[in-house]
């Protein structure tokens, strides 16, 4: 099952902003959830984020929030990591480097009406689809679906450092089976795009929260470079977006054939030793 959780475009009218739209966007996976729909054509739900991720991010723990961004203390303890600190926590500081979100400090009411508005419905709602999948077949394999910008910014860690076509991420090894993550790799590289592992992205939130591979739940983080299928300034689609559903589809095709022998429970030959008389 796939889940695009940015690829919402729309900031709520009634949450004043200083950035402006353009500044804004550039968070905002423009398209992925139609590009993956298109190249799953019905063979397996798409479940796709319907508010901005720069208003709440479900692709971060739910403590990791900058206590510097909120009026009061927060009513139990948090853990803000470096994204937050760099700007793009569960609660996004900076729309871009230099760009604030806000000049006001957010009361702790409004970030708890986010969480149960749009962060634990979203989460509960993949649980439920992954548990089915789950209990349906015995396995299940999560893509949890992105894009990135061709080249990183400041507020990233490879800033100024062009990307590969595809990041394909498992938090080293923490979330899908190795064979998994290898064998999506691969069949990415087949469809002649350049794809590397954990570098610069290892995978955040959602696939560390579902991610089992020891109870056959497999999550893998997959982030598309924009630059394959759109004009990343105005976030309109180009002649590549055709050419990288296809080879999406190509992918999830040759995935699909393989599906079986890399997710399905193996069951262990018994070492008990029996006597016949």
């Amino acid at each position: 099952m796939i889940d695009s959780p940015h690829s919402w475009p729309h900031w709520p009218e009634d949450v004043p902003t200083l950035a402006p739209w353009s500044a804004i966007r550039t968070s905002w996976d423009a398209h992925v959830d139609a590009l993956w729909a298109q190249a799953v054509d019905g063979r397996a739900p798409v479940l796709s984020a319907r508010f901005h991720r720069s208003l709440i991010d479900v692709n971060r723990a739910r403590d990791d929030i900058d206590p510097t961004m909120l009026d009061a203390p927060w009513p139990s303890p948090l853990a803000p990591s470096d994204k937050s600190e760099r700007g793009f926590g569960l609660i996004r500081r900076l729309a871009l480097p230099g760009v604030p979100m806000y000049n006001h400090a957010l009361p702790v009411g409004e970030v708890e009406r986010r969480l149960a508005a749009y962060y634990d419905p979203y989460h509960t709602a993949l649980t439920t689809l992954i548990e089915s999948t789950h209990g349906r077949f015995g396995h299940c394999l999560h893509l949890d679906c992105h894009s990135m910008k061709s080249v990183g910014n400041a507020m990233n860690l490879d800033v100024g450092r062009p990307r590969p076509d595809v990041v394909v991420s498992d938090l080293y090894g923490q979330t899908a089976a190795p064979e998994v993550t290898q064998a999506v790799a691969q069949l990415l590289r087949d469809q002649g795009l350049s794809v590397s592992i954990n570098d610069p992205y290892e995978g955040a939130e959602l696939i560390r929260r579902h991610g089992q591979p020891m109870d056959h739940r497999h999550s893998l983080q997959i982030e598309l470079n924009r630059a394959l299928y759109m004009d990343e300034t105005l976030c309109t689609l180009t002649p590549g977006h055709g050419l990288l559903v296809q080879a999406l589809r190509c992918m999830l095709d040759g995935l699909s054939a393989e599906l079986g022998h890399l997710l399905q429970p193996q069951i262990k030959p018994s070492t008990d030793t029996w006597e016949t008389t």
